[in-house]
């Protein structure tokens, strides 16, 4: 599966009803799904660098799966905003309430994104602050002190927390600046996009999207079974490639990369 796949939100965030204009819409320019950018990022942001994200080149092909470290603590998932997905999804929000989670007692912690382009960073904010990984965050980091101040609020505050947080403008602005292709104006509208992965405490896999409506629970896993297990796959990212598939000849521009242990 290719990394170098570039992020979209603008007709998702749209899709929400949000009231959003989109001329007046802070945007960031997308980021390359490549996972020695991705990891320098969230470095940065203050992840140990015991983890980085590596390419998953297949879901299926065992040998090429024992090539990513494990544990795999999230995945990000990037996929073309394809008729089939924009019919699912559309069908799915219709019967969820928006998000209105608060507190410490939390499952998990989701951010509504209202920022354009900002999908890649979402991911990484939602893949990082949540299951194993947010034990690995540093004290009195760029992320650490989101986690700290996001807790308290509710989800719009947290939207505001990240459109005016300039650590996290700085990073992004850092990390879309490099990478193996050259990155689209920030006012472009893109058609794929990312979504995060992640076990809890409570063993249950989570897709996090902050274009959605909250955060969706996909599924009980196993005590012992990481988010890159047969399970996990089958409950999460595996789904999106067979409703294209199903779709016919559907779009099938998907990559994936794992959060794990780093190499050396």
């Amino acid at each position: 599966m290719a990394s170098a796949d570039i992020d979209s939100t603008d007709a998702l965030t749209a899709q929400q009803g949000e009231g959003i204009d989109a001329a007046k819409r802070l945007r960031f320019v997308p980021l390359e799904n490549n996972p020695e950018v991705m990891s320098s990022l969230v470095h940065k942001l203050g992840l140990s660098p015991e983890l980085s994200w590596h390419d998953v080149y297949s879901l299926d092909d065992p040998a090429l799966l024992d090539f990513v470290p494990r544990p795999a603590h999230a995945l990000l998932l990037v996929f073309p905003t394809s008729p089939a997905y924009l019919k699912a999804r559309a069908e799915e929000d219709s019967a969820l309430s928006e998000y209105a989670g608060i507190g410490s007692e939390e499952e998990v912690l989701w951010f509504k994104q209202t920022i354009g382009n900002a999908c890649g960073l979402m991911g990484l904010i939602h893949a990082t602050c949540n299951g194993m990984s947010r034990d690995l965050i540093a004290p009195s980091t760029t992320l650490s002190n989101l986690i700290t101040k996001a807790v308290p609020l509710d989800p719009r505050s947290r939207a505001k927390l990240i459109e005016t947080n300039e650590d996290l403008a700085t990073a992004h602005a850092s990390a879309a600046a490099v990478g193996d292709t050259v990155a689209p104006p920030a006012d472009d509208n893109i058609d794929l996009h990312y979504v995060a992965f992640i076990k809890t405490e409570q063993n249950n896999l989570w897709e996090l999207d902050g274009s959605r409506k909250g955060p969706l629970n996909r599924g009980k896993l196993g005590s012992d079974e990481d988010v890159l297990s047969e399970k996990a796959i089958e409950l999460g990212p595996k789904k999106f490639l067979k409703r294209e598939e199903e779709a016919g000849g559907g779009e099938m521009r998907f990559s994936i990369l794992a959060l794990g242990p780093s190499l050396g």
